[in-house]
């Protein structure tokens, strides 16, 4: 069976084309999100897979849930995604349209998980550093986890790049058990 990731990928690509031909990048990338929230509820997630339901009580009940964040797009893609039994692809299809969002619009976000809170300045460096790195401008969030003992761990898409204590003690126990 092909994965998520593969399935959704030409739902979100065309997703992405509509909302650039209309020039609506913003709100279809809102309504995705939405959608993608709606169904990680576990009333909705049964819904979705339950065959006594037809596709269109399922759509109603996404749009009724969604409300007015659903435009004309956004209802013709849920029809489209509950004809075809893909609406539990609702949460893949919304982040892979916010990764051709995001290279398209020249953004990355980029999460920084800190042993310990960061300054204004240590922040502005590192989004000065990785505006750098990634030829793009960076949006910076900052989470704190104690257990890392410090440093930090930054993620932006694929790249991880691991300067905590934990991660370095990791590697040097790896090391010693080879």
């Amino acid at each position: 069976m092909a994965e998520n990731s593969t399935l959704a990928r030409p739902y979100a690509k065309a997703a992405f084309e509509a909302a650039l031909q209309l020039k609506q990048l913003e709100p279809w990338s809102k309504q995705l999100a939405i959608l993608a929230s709606i169904s990680q509820y576990e009333k909705v997630k049964l819904l979705i897979v339950n065959p006594e339901f037809s596709a269109a009580n399922k759509v109603e009940t996404l749009k009724q849930l969604a409300g007015e964040a659903l435009n004309e797009g956004g209802t013709n893609l849920v029809n489209v995604l509950a004809e075809n039994r893909r609406l539990a692809l609702l949460v893949e299809i919304s982040q892979q349209f916010q990764a051709l969002k995001a290279e398209h619009e020249k953004t990355a976000n980029v999460l920084v998980t800190s042993a310990f809170s960061l300054s204004d300045s240590q922040q502005k460096m590192l989004v000065e550093k990785m505006t750098a790195k990634l030829s793009r401008e960076v949006q910076v969030t900052v989470e704190i986890d104690e257990s890392l003992l410090g440093g930090v761990v930054i993620r932006s898409g694929d790249m991880v790049i691991d300067g905590s204590v934990r991660g370095k003690l990791a590697k040097l126990a790896e090391a010693m058990n080879s």
